[in-house]
């Protein structure tokens, strides 16, 4: 198997991200299993202990099965694995995953307009003052990196105010599967970010309460550069 030697600082931690490497990357087919603790423990390197911590871990992604006494099935992750597995999927072998991105992009086009149309219904108190203060940072950011980071930091209010805990937590994921790629997109993203009275339209509808209103403003600010991405990544997709 093409397991490596681990770094020693956190040995669990790299036990961990090898064996989901190898599993995403459809190097281990789901229904056949891994070796065992003895065997990997040889073959990485590492203590039995540091590989069943990382095994556990494994197994609470989904990923894999484990019978006490038995050995470790690999699961099929589309069938069994969670919104955590995203970054992992999105990058792989060092390589960006098109697929994963489109994917993604396709959840934010649709989540976007949902939560704006719930924190309009639910607007807490506070939420339009915050909103007028992360607009206000986001129009006064010159750099195309941090203005992203700002429009992060508004949607972050937006999520709040729908009081979804399912929606909180996915957008959480799909912001962490985003960011690292923010200096990558900071030129395609440059019109959406700078598009203030787009955001002041979702600022303004949830304010006043009008679900309809905050639902179609915040589509309409994310469908452009959603667009305009997909194709850009299909492209690129059809080209490798």
């Amino acid at each position: 198997m093409p397991f490596q030697p681990v770094n020693r600082k956190s040995v669990p931690e790299d036990v961990f991200d090898q064996i989901v490497s190898e599993v995403l990357s459809g190097g281990i087919q789901p229904g056949q299993t891994l070796p065992s603790e003895r065997r990997l423990a040889e073959v990485l390197g590492v203590s039995r202990p540091a590989v069943r911590e990382a095994l556990k871990r494994v197994a609470a992604t989904g990923l894999v099965e484990v019978r006490q006494g038995d050995s470790t099935t690999v699961r099929d992750f589309r069938r069994h694995g969670g919104l955590d597995l995203l970054p992992s999927l999105l990058v792989r072998a060092g390589e960006l995953d098109y697929s994963v991105v489109r994917s993604i992009l396709e959840a934010r086009l649709h989540i976007g307009p949902k939560v704006a149309e719930l924190a309009a219904e639910r607007r807490p108190p506070e939420l339009a003052a915050l909103l007028d203060e992360a607009l206000d940072a986001l129009e006064g950011e010159a750099d195309p990196v941090e203005r992203q980071r700002r429009a992060l930091a508004f949607w972050d209010h937006v999520v709040d105010g729908a009081d979804s805990i399912v929606f909180r937590l996915m957008y959480n994921t799909l912001r962490a599967a985003y960011e690292p790629a923010l200096s990558a997109l900071a030129v395609v993203m440059a019109a959406e970010v700078g598009r203030i009275e787009g955001y002041r339209a979702i600022v303004t509808a949830i304010a006043s309460g009008d679900q309809s209103a905050a639902k179609q403003a915040a589509h309409d600010l994310l469908e452009p550069a959603t667009t305009a991405l997909n194709a850009a990544f299909t492209s690129l997709e059809d080209q490798r």
